[in-house]
């Protein structure tokens, strides 16, 4: 709770090395554990960011990361080695916290992440896995499921800590949907499961007809579908060669132009019509641009006869005002883009996020500095960013305050 509020961060994220990982790995993992020797890299821990501060490296997985080094106005330089870094953004970004993340927090230190909660006033945390899980499709089938099952049981051992308060995702591969699904019934009653998320191999689109397996059984188990926008590794966002190898450029339009890709064809495609309980967002993708993107798509459905199916029941902007289309925020789009998007969209689709423990997140202020923006918002709008339009997203089967209502419920 923050100021009367209570908060929902939609877009946290883990990265655990590969040694924490394999803790949770099965026998088959381990027994081909050499096949991943190509995927391994070596980084150096970095103070401030929940990294592991007491060891001097360690291993994270990269899965054919895309390389953006030339500088605007420059002439191409021929690639350079790249060493031990953590992608393009490698020595690019710098943490702005007032205070430093708790150290392994993006590891296996939940209790320590509870407690940053506590001071930032977080009360629900929505956990993303790092880059290599939206890459992992590009692995041959046996690595891409065991490190799968890996983290599912890595990440329901970390939100072990306080499963009211931490919550992720199902991983739903799209290179095997039928698995995908069997996979969301596996985990859809357990308390830490929210959401999932479907992980297309490039060339894939998400609204290709195989992926139904994984709508049915999201849509039977009231899971929403999400998207979070990655830009350093495969499956490459869309327009990737055409960013003229330019690192902020290619941060800019990657992850924009990925949630719109998204939300386009998942609402294109008739699956929130064949599955009523689906609801779609983009996280980490910005959100200015939603209301001039579902105008502009109505439009050009209409105009660009034969683009979807006959049988599609709404618009896309039909779809976001029936409360099914969801985005988190970026702060640094500032209130006024917000209250634009609020008054031409509704204020029933932006959610809080911070991106917390990168580089984006300004610990502890995060959540204060958003509230701020209740002088321009108002209190009813504000209420809805920060934590109701994640409660109608997401599904929370326990939450930090569903002991508190249950005694005050008349």
């Amino acid at each position: 709770m923050r100021q009367g509020f209570r908060v929902i961060d939609t877009d946290t994220h883990v990265n655990p090395s590969l040694d924490v990982l394999l803790r949770y790995a099965d026998t088959e993992l381990r027994e081909r554990i050499g096949d991943l020797d190509p995927y391994r890299r070596q980084v150096k821990p970095a103070p401030g960011r929940g990294d592991a501060e007491d060891v001097d490296a360690y291993t994270l997985l990269a899965i054919k990361p895309v390389r953006l080094q030339r500088v605007a106005g420059e002439k191409a330089r021929p690639a350079t080695e790249v060493g031990g870094d953590r992608g393009f953004l490698s020595g690019r970004t710098q943490m702005v916290t007032r205070k430093p993340i708790t150290p392994r927090t993006s590891e296996d230190n939940a209790k320590g992440r509870l407690q940053d909660m506590d001071v930032e006033g977080r009360d629900i945390d929505f956990i993303i896995p790092g880059p290599w899980a939206y890459g992992a499709p590009a692995l041959a089938p046996h690595l891409m499921k065991g490190l799968y099952r890996a983290y599912h049981r890595y990440i329901a051992d970390f939100c072990a800590a306080d499963p009211r308060r931490l919550k992720s995702m199902v991983l739903a591969p799209g290179n095997d949907p039928t698995w995908g699904a069997q996979v969301i019934q596996e985990h859809a009653d357990e308390p830490w499961v929210a959401a999932v998320w479907p992980l297309l191999p490039e060339g894939l689109p998400v609204d290709d007809p195989d992926l139904e397996p994984i709508w049915a059984a999201a849509n039977e188990a009231d899971l929403p579908i999400m998207y979070h926008g990655f830009t350093i590794e495969t499956p490459y966002f869309p327009g990737y060669r055409d960013i003229w190898d330019n690192p902020a450029m290619g941060r800019c339009a990657g992850q924009t132009w990925g949630g719109q890709r998204f939300l386009s064809f998942m609402l294109m495609g008739g699956m929130l019509d064949r599955y009523p309980n689906l609801r779609v967002a983009a996280l980490e993708c910005g959100h200015g641009w939603l209301p001039h993107w579902l105008v502009r798509l109505t439009r050009q459905i209409d105009y660009v006869k034969g683009s979807v199916p006959a049988t599609l029941k709404h618009t896309p902007v039909e779809y976001a005002q029936m409360g099914r289309v969801f985005c988190s925020i970026d702060f640094s789009e500032g209130v006024l883009m917000t209250k634009a998007v609020i008054d031409l969209m509704g204020d029933q689709a932006l959610m809080f996020a911070s991106d917390y423990p990168h580089p984006e997140t300004i610990f502890p202020d995060h959540a204060d500095t958003v509230i701020a923006w209740r002088t321009t918002l108002g209190d009813i709008a504000m209420r809805k960013l920060m934590w109701e339009n994640a409660t109608r997203f997401f599904r929370l089967s326990s939450t930090p305050w569903s002991d508190h209502e249950a005694r005050t419920t008349p």
